[in-house]
């Protein structure tokens, strides 16, 4: 088992990948320290995402290369503050490049329940995080089987998963926009 710890070598797979990352996200909230200025002004109704910039950045030059980031999130009801929060960052994101999508906890029953990165549908790595749901790093998976399970995961998870927009539309009745 090959650990990565939180730093420049987590970081390094995101510019190193040829093709494709996709992540699934399961958690209602991550304890993201550079976050908290921008959640806390989010819930004050003072939305600022300068703090994403440098994610934003990467995500259109490598969107400009021809790679392709996606991820599917599932959201359980009713949302958490987190949850619109990353839906709001999440428009900034999509308009990179990044192609998000939704999927209810319902609709996410045969998935992992935990998060994971898949790079070039070859590299996996399981994304670890401490009781206060910070981030402790990531765990390589390395062994086949497994890896072909999860591109699985991530075919029916994008088979599934809809658009922001749709989600909106589909769930408004539950107040998503809070």
């Amino acid at each position: 088992m090959t650990l990565i710890e939180p730093g420049p070598e987590f970081a390094k797979l995101f510019t190193t990948f040829e093709h494709t990352a996709f992540r699934l996200e399961t958690r209602g909230h991550y304890n993201v320290p550079h976050e908290a200025e921008p959640y806390g002004k989010f819930l004050a109704g003072e939305p600022d995402a300068s703090y994403h910039e440098t994610w934003l950045n990467m995500v259109r030059q490598a969107t400009a290369e021809g790679r392709l980031f996606s991820r599917v999130r599932v959201v359980g009801f009713p949302l958490t503050d987190y949850v619109r929060f990353s839906m709001w960052v999440g428009r900034l994101t999509r308009e990179a490049g990044d192609d998000i999508r939704y999927l209810t906890c319902e609709q996410a029953a045969e998935l992992p329940q935990y998060d994971y990165w898949l790079f070039d549908s070859c590299k996996l790595v399981k994304v670890l995080f401490g009781d206060d749901d910070s981030f402790l790093g990531g765990e390589v998976i390395e062994d086949p089987a497994v890896i072909v399970q999860h591109n699985y995961w991530r075919d029916v998870a994008r088979h599934h998963a809809v658009t922001r927009d749709e989600f909106d539309a589909k769930y408004e009745q539950r107040d998503i926009r809070r």
